[in-house]
């Protein structure tokens, strides 16, 4: 039985209950690809995105802002070949002055936008995160 059988495939929530490594499995079991980023030393908008960038293998220039992260997490992932499904860990997002709510919830809906992008498509794309 599927650990993300309740789990519309594509979304973006909270990771709640689940683990890390039990999502870390499960993507490996389904043959998705697993993107993880810790977030928490990031105390601005770029410094997280360029956290992401790095964790996620996407070229540095490619991932100064909003727009190019979303550029990445669509059109340049989906240019890269058939994708299987994706399932991403944005853990401990930080609470700074210079990364607020608002940056946030902006960095957030960059995710629902690629999750849109990748339904659109009919492939899985799942993102779970936490706060610091």
């Amino acid at each position: 039985m599927s650990l993300l059988i309740t789990v519309p495939p594509n979304l973006v929530q909270s990771i709640r209950a689940f683990r890390v490594t039990e999502l870390q499995d499960e993507a490996a079991r389904l043959g998705q690809h697993f993107l993880y980023a810790y977030c928490n030393t990031g105390l601005t908008k770029q410094q997280v995105i360029g956290l992401i960038a790095e964790a996620f293998l996407f070229p540095k220039s490619l991932a100064k802002n909003f727009d190019a992260l979303r550029l990445c997490l669509t059109d340049t992932m989906h240019k890269a070949g058939p994708q299987t499904g994706f399932l991403v860990v944005l853990e401990q997002l930080p609470n700074t002055q210079k990364f607020d709510k608002e940056a946030r919830e902006t960095l957030l809906d960059v995710f629902r936008d690629a999750a849109d992008y990748w339904a659109e498509k009919k492939v899985p794309f799942r993102v779970f995160y936490s706060f610091e």
